[in-house]
C-alpha cells in the first residue's frame, strides 16, 4: 500500500487512513459491534495504519471498538490514532461544539481509557467554537503535547482564518476536510494554505458518501440523514449518478479500473494531499481498497476527469462536513 512521510510524527504511514463515522451507527440506522471489530481488523490486514475516530461517533462506542481491536492484536505502536476533541453530548445524545479548556483536559483522559493508550498521535478539533477562543483551545492542546498525552495537533472544518488564528496560539500540524471530485471547495484556499504551511491533509468523505462507489441508483435515493445533501436527491441525484457512470467508463477503459479507485486515486494526486480516510463499517466495504495502487492519474487524465464533471453538472459542486 502507497505511503507517506509524516514529519511531525517521524514515520511514514498509509496514504489510506480507515474512517469510523459510521461504525458508531449515529446518522447511520444502528451499529453491528461485530462487523465493525472485523472491519478494523481488516483494514490492519490491508496494510492500513492510520485510524481516524472520534468521541461523538456513536457517543463513545467508536473509540472503545478501536481501542478493543488495537488492544486484542497487540498492535498500538503500530498504529496512528487520529482521534478528536471539541463536541459534548448530554443524555438525548444532543451534541455541540465545546472546545475550553476545560473540556478538552477532560476529552483527552476520556478519549485515552476508550482507545487503551497513553497517548494520541493526532488529536484534531472536531469543529471551530465560536463561543471559545481558538488561542485558548490551541494553547490547550500543546500542553497536552508537553504533558505527552499527544503527539501532533490538527483542525477538522476550519476555514483558513481561523487555522492561522489557531497557529498563533499553538502547535499545528494537520487538517482534515470534506474533499471529493464533487465537493471541491477545498482548491478555493484551504488546499492551498496547507500546501504553504507543510499541513498534513486529511480527506473526509472521499468518496461523497457512497455516491462514487458507483453502488448508487436512481430507484433508491437516500433516506438516512447523513446524506441529506441535495445532490442525493431529485435531479441533482440523476445527473451525478450520470456522471459517475461517465467517469466509471473512463476508469475502465484508460485504466481497467473502476470509478471508486478512480476517485481516490484522484485525491491522492492532487498536490498537497497526505491522506484519504476511506470510511467501513463492514469488511467487504474495503474490498477495493487494493485497487487504487498501481497506477497514477497525468495532466490529460486530470483534465478529461474535470470534463467529464464539467458536462454533467456545470457549477453544480457541492460543500459540507461532519
Amino acid at each position: 500500500m502507497e505511503r507517506v512521510w509524516l514529519p511531525a510524527l517521524g514515520r511514514d504511514v498509509s496514504r489510506i487512513a480507515l474512517g469510523t463515522w459510521s461504525m458508531g451507527g449515529w446518522m447511520w440506522g444502528g451499529a453491528d459491534n461485530a462487523s465493525a471489530r472485523a472491519t478494523i481488523a481488516s483494514a490492519l490486514d490491508s496494510g492500513i495504519d492510520v485510524i481516524d475516530t472520534a468521541p461523538v461517533y456513536g457517543f463513545g462506542l467508536s473509540e472503545e471498538l478501536v481501542g478493543d481491536v488495537l488492544a486484542e492484536r497487540g498492535v498500538r505502536e503500530d498504529v496512528v490514532i487520529a482521534t478528536k476533541l471539541g463536541m459534548s453530548w448530554d443524555d438525548t445524545r444532543t451534541p455541540w461544539r465545546d472546545s475550553s479548556a476545560k473540556r478538552i483536559r477532560e476529552e483527552v483522559h476520556a478519549s485515552l481509557r476508550r482507545l487503551q493508550t497513553d497517548y494520541i498521535d493526532l488529536y484534531q478539533v472536531h469543529w471551530p467554537d465560536a463561543a471559545v477562543p481558538l488561542e485558548e483551545t490551541s494553547a490547550a492542546l500543546t500542553a497536552l503535547v508537553h504533558e505527552g498525552l499527544v503527539r501532533t495537533i490538527g483542525v477538522c472544518n476550519y476555514s483558513v482564518p481561523e487555522m492561522e488564528t489557531f497557529a498563533r496560539g499553538g502547535r499545528l500540524e494537520a487538517s482534515q476536510f470534506r474533499y471529493n471530485l464533487f465537493e471541491r471547495a477545498p482548491e478555493v484556499d484551504t488546499l492551498p494554505f496547507c500546501r504553504e504551511r507543510g499541513l498534513a491533509t486529511l480527506v473526509y468523505s472521499p468518496l461523497a458518501r457512497g455516491l462514487l462507489t458507483g453502488t448508487m441508483t436512481a430507484e433508491h435515493e437516500a433516506t438516512d440523514e447523513a446524506r441529506r445533501g441535495e445532490m442525493f436527491h431529485g435531479e441533482s441525484f440523476g445527473r451525478h449518478l450520470a456522471v459517475v457512470a461517465s467517469l466509471d467508463e473512463f476508469a475502465q477503459r484508460e485504466y481497467g479500473r473502476r470509478v471508486i479507485h478512480l476517485a481516490i486515486r484522484w485525491l491522492l494526486d492532487q498536490p498537497g494531499m497526505t491522506i484519504a480516510l476511506w470510511g467501513a463499517r463492514k469488511p467487504e466495504q474495503l474490498d477495493a481498497v487494493v485497487g487504487v495502487d498501481g497506477f497514477s492519474l497525468d495532466d490529460a487524465a486530470m483534465s478529461a476527469i474535470d470534463s467529464i464533471i464539467a458536462t454533467g453538472l456545470g457549477d453544480e459542486l457541492s460543500a459540507g462536513g461532519h
